[in-house]
């Protein structure tokens, strides 16, 4: 059995134990890592090895990952949060169904100017999952709504992906399209999101909104008490017959009736994450860098705003992601991608072939950088288009970079690292599993459903 197969079974196996065992998966996959790394990885002795294997560990995911968590938890504890979820029901005048296409828009926006995908995720997931806890939006499907709209985004040819894609298959003489590639990606995200909305709650929401003081009004025949303290005052019509509809107002948390108020402390914390944002999105200064050289700051001027954020880092997130990227990268080291690739190239029915093309850049994506990703996969699948293939190649090429995208709602990937995250700690377990499954059935939907729309037709 070869060292690739070996290296995949590994990982399958690692997978397995994590699902009947309560054991952190960063964990296992750390120590797969390290017993494969050192058994087959090239190096004159056990140092060499060892240092191949730290090459594989996301350090940038990992200061992205506690970075934009400290910041966002000292946001949390000085109120800002709070505040920004106040003024954004205010902008779309109370419709709390309104809220997760906001989100979905926004982090598609900010994708298509230029913002990494990660970075519009770790901007705006923090503020998307406050509005999840305040109004009792489901978080996966909050987290799944940010996911998809920075991948809506995410091929424009202002782009990153989009100039990764459009560079690589400009270099290697094959026709493209860069307007159908982002349109092509944004109208999936955009069926895919409502799907995710109207699976997790989205009927519900639209007959929902919140008044001018932030509490929620539906109809209701009489006032009832709800947990934790907070209480449905109902307030009927004048009159016995002819009166009107009676209604319910749930106070905010805090002051009842009362709105959120700028202080100094959440003045400096927005200015922080506008230094975040500019930093991220016009500079391309790294986000969890910039994160914690606001945090930090924000420490030195308001300790008591700060104080026990370091703990409020989701650790564990930290150790599963980056455990499975070490991993992966020892994966690519010994060749199992390119094999994987190689492979492909030997199967004899062009429309199988570019099927499992898709279907391999889905998977691995699913663990590891897209943007690495789309640029190793695109040459791999050159020689099968140049070489007489009857797939198109236009065609090929949206449906493996949607294939490779959509997945990043893996909670393995970065942006679904981000979400899980940020979620409330009560639903983060919750969160991680509803990623997990998500993203892994967008592994085989996407690429079947891209190949069935893109590939197989021969249009493209």
């Amino acid at each position: 059995m070869s060292v690739e197969v070996i290296s995949i079974l590994v990982l399958a196996g690692i997978f397995l134990v994590a699902t009947v065992r309560p054991v952190n998966l960063g964990a296992l996959a750390i120590v797969a890592a390290f017993v494969l790394g050192i058994s087959v990885l090239p190096g004159a002795d056990v140092g060499e090895k060892t240092d191949a294997i730290f090459a594989g560990f996301p350090g940038d995911l990992f200061v992205v990952l506690a970075g934009v968590t400290f910041l966002f938890a000292i946001a949390k504890n000085n109120g800002t949060v709070d505040w920004l979820v106040h003024a954004a029901i205010r902008a779309v005048g109370g419709r709390i169904g309104l809220i997760p296409w906001v989100m979905f828009l926004v982090t598609a926006c900010l994708t298509a100017i230029g913002a990494v995908v990660p970075a519009s995720v770790a901007i705006i997931s923090p503020i998307g999952m406050g509005f999840a806890a305040r109004y009792k939006i489901n978080p996966l499907m909050m987290g799944l709504m940010i996911i998809n709209g920075a991948s809506a985004g995410g091929f424009s040819p202002m782009s990153i992906f989009g100039g990764i894609t459009n560079g690589v298959v400009a270099k290697a003489g094959l026709p493209g399209n860069p307007t159908l590639l982002f349109l092509a990606s944004f109208l999936f995200n955009l069926a895919i999101s409502l799907v995710v909305f109207f699976l997790w709650g989205g009927r519900e929401l639209l007959g929902r909104r919140v008044d001018d003081t932030g509490g929620e009004t539906a109809e209701s025949g009489r006032g009832t008490a709800r947990p934790g303290g907070t209480t449905l005052a109902a307030t009927s019509g004048s009159g016995s017959s002819g009166g009107r509809a009676a209604t319910a107002t749930i106070a905010p948390h805090g002051a009842a009736g009362t709105a959120i108020a700028l202080d100094r402390d959440r003045i400096l914390t927005l200015l922080g994450l506008v230094v975040l944002t500019v930093g991220a999105l016009f500079f391309d200064l790294n986000v969890g860098l910039v994160a914690i050289t606001v945090a930090a700051i924000l420490s030195l001027v308001s300790p008591a705003s700060a104080k026990d954020s370091v703990n409020q880092i989701a650790w564990p997130t930290v150790l599963l992601v980056c455990g499975i990227v070490t991993y992966v990268g020892v994966m690519e080291s010994i060749g199992t991608i390119e094999w994987l690739g190689n492979e492909v190239a030997t199967i004899g029915a062009p429309l199988l072939a570019a099927f499992i093309i898709c279907l391999i850049g889905g998977a691995v994506s699913a663990f590891a950088s897209t943007t690495g990703i789309l640029g190793a996969l695109i040459p791999l699948a050159v020689p099968f288009l140049t070489g007489g293939s009857a797939v198109g190649a236009v065609g090929l090429i949206a449906a493996l970079a949607i294939s490779s995208s959509v997945v990043d709602s893996s909670p393995f990937s970065t942006s679904g690292a981000l979400v899980v995250a940020n979620s409330p700690e009560d639903k983060r377990d919750a969160v991680y599993k509803g990623l997990m499954r998500w993203g892994f059935s967008m592994v085989l939907l996407a690429p079947l459903a891209t190949w069935i729309i893109l590939v197989v037709p021969g249009w493209l």
